[in-house]
């Protein structure tokens, strides 16, 4: 059985394999008394093996971290939020406690076309605003300015020289410019892996603060402010 076949196909396949029908309540039931239920997918996006292997290098690395090394640790995440239709996700049948396997997972690896882009910074003791990028693209300059010099100096002095900033490796921050600012104000960035989003923190919050929640709130903010304060 294909995994993302819904109850009203799987109905219909059995009317033209038996001529009988039945409903798709009555196939949800019987999956159900079979052990499968109908989940949310998990999302990620593709991962090579080189990508597998960085990621778990940088995990034994960290894993010995103290309270004390993450409490100096900024995470920032940015996200796009999908406004069109095509956000939800497909239902598939499987047993419960195999989320993640492989065959339960969803890889996708494009942005929505309508979307919103936001950025966000967390730590142990504090939080930065939830920032609003306009017409959803972040450029190295803006980069700079809208989030370097407008939220992540402030933690950075307030923390003073063990702060440890962590972003990912988005074409934007990674520009010359963006280092030289990072430099000029002391701040140390955390190394990271590509195609990482999963292991800050962030990604969980998210997660806690509901998409369709927090879509909510930025598009009634989108015609005045430029950042949402969550």
């Amino acid at each position: 059985m294909n995994r993302r076949t819904t109850a009203q196909q799987v109905a219909n396949q059995f009317l033209a394999a038996s001529g009988k029908q039945i409903s798709r309540k009555t196939v949800a039931r019987r999956l159900r008394g079979g052990g499968l239920y109908a989940r949310r997918s998990v999302v990620c996006v593709p991962l090579t093996r080189q990508h597998r292997t960085a990621r778990l290098q940088w995990c034994r690395e960290h894993h010995n971290w103290t309270e004390q090394d993450r409490a100096c640790v900024l995470f920032s995440y940015e996200s796009r939020f999908s406004l069109s239709s095509d956000c939800r996700r497909q239902l598939i049948w499987r047993e419960s406690g195999t989320a993640y396997r492989p065959e339960n997972i969803q890889e996708k690896d494009r942005y929505p076309t309508c979307s919103i882009m936001v950025w966000a910074g967390i730590m142990i003791n504090g939080r930065t605003h939830l920032h609003l990028v306009a017409n959803g693209i972040m450029t190295g300059q803006r980069y700079i300015d809208e989030v370097l010099l407008t939220h992540v100096r402030l933690f950075r002095r307030a923390v003073g020289d063990k702060f440890v900033f962590m972003d990912d490796n988005a074409t934007c921050h990674r520009t010359l410019a963006v280092q030289d600012c990072l430099d000029s104000e002391g701040i140390q960035r955390l190394v990271w892996t590509a195609r990482s989003p999963d292991l800050t923190p962030l990604k969980m919050c998210g997660m806690l603060w509901g998409g369709k929640l927090l879509v909510e709130t930025i598009i009634r903010q989108t015609r005045t402010p430029s950042s949402v304060h969550s």
